[in-house]
């Protein structure tokens, strides 16, 4: 299996080149914020739950994060892989994510990061936010979530080219640009 965890900072196109992965390559697609949302949106306990820590910025707890991709992952029968969109955000959870998936057999194939300064990030998330009307992407929102983002999650970077699956991708062009790198990059597995 193809197991591949897409990386960058909130508004680096993460959502936008999974689906043109999924698309090419068969893989199924687990994107934790689409899980989240949908979970606040049907007002669940989990979404409930949710819900606070993302209107502060914060990051959703480990465990709960592992249970939720745990049960999705295995729902995918016959797979010829998966895309783990948004998540690991942290060292540990990507050390729990190696040993859910090490339970399964299988490992993380490769982390392609989506490289974007900062001033772009703001300017596409803020663009997204009127757009869409996602009320997580306003501007002191998204400052909250590119610190914690910085703090919290950059340092994976690190994690994965110790673990031999990091592959930088510059996520400025055009979005087939963008994906034509990704593309040269799975197609090296």
């Amino acid at each position: 299996m193809l197991n591949i965890v897409i990386f960058g900072a909130p508004g680096s196109g993460k959502g936008t080149q999974s689906a043109r992965i999924v698309e090419k390559y068969g893989l199924n697609h687990i994107s934790t914020g689409d899980v989240l949302r949908a979970e606040i949106k049907n007002g669940t306990p989990l979404g409930t739950t949710a819900k606070g820590y993302i209107d502060n910025g914060q990051l959703i707890p480990d465990a709960l994060m592992i249970d939720i991709l745990a049960s999705v992952f295995d729902s995918f029968k016959d797979s010829k892989g998966v895309i783990f969109d948004g998540f690991p955000r942290t060292i540990a959870q990507a050390d729990a994510l190696k040993a859910m998936l090490k339970e399964r057999g299988q490992e993380v194939s490769v982390m392609l990061d989506l490289e974007v300064p900062e001033d772009e990030l703001m300017t596409r998330l803020i663009k997204r936010g009127q757009e869409s009307g996602r009320a997580d992407d306003n501007e002191d929102t998204i400052k909250k979530r590119l610190v914690v983002y910085h703090s919290q999650t950059a340092p994976l970077i690190d994690w994965y080219k110790q673990d031999g699956t990091y592959c930088h991708i510059n996520g400025l062009g055009s979005m087939d640009g963008i994906f034509s790198e990704i593309c040269q990059a799975i197609d090296r597995l």
